[in-house]
């Protein structure tokens, strides 16, 4: 798993095509209790505007008991949450997962160290899921 720490994302590599990944990701946070609130579908959203990329997806997804602390802490917060994935395939034969790291979210909004956990759980599921 590589971090870029300046930017605040985690980024990994699966050893899957997108449009698995993202139904085992689905998969791995449902049973564990996270809600998918979104999958948008970047790439399809292009093709149905008669545009072409390559594979890229995304779910948005958290925990209401995790999440709602921040927020009471610091409202500004919601910019970040609930938590999202990103999936791509980098026309390399390679498909990618990537996140906000929880450290990062907590930094920018200035929110205790200790609230990083609330936000942490749901990163090893990703990696798991990826097969990374």
């Amino acid at each position: 798993m590589s971090s870029q720490a300046d930017h605040g994302i985690v980024q990994f590599r699966s050893s899957f095509d997108v449009a698995t990944t993202i139904e085992r990701l689905r998969q791995a946070l449902e049973s564990h209790g996270i809600m998918v609130f979104a999958h948008i579908d970047f790439s399809g959203d292009a093709a149905r505007a008669g545009l072409t990329m390559q594979a890229e997806q995304m779910l948005i997804f958290g925990n209401p008991k995790a999440g709602t602390p921040l927020m009471q802490q610091v409202p500004l917060s919601g910019l970040d949450l609930p938590l999202k994935a990103l999936v791509w395939d980098d026309g390399q034969g390679s498909t990618w997962v990537a996140c906000n790291a929880p450290e990062y979210i907590v930094a920018r909004h200035g929110l205790p160290d200790s609230l990083s956990a609330n936000l942490a759980g749901p990163l090893p599921l990703l990696k798991q899921a990826a097969g990374a």
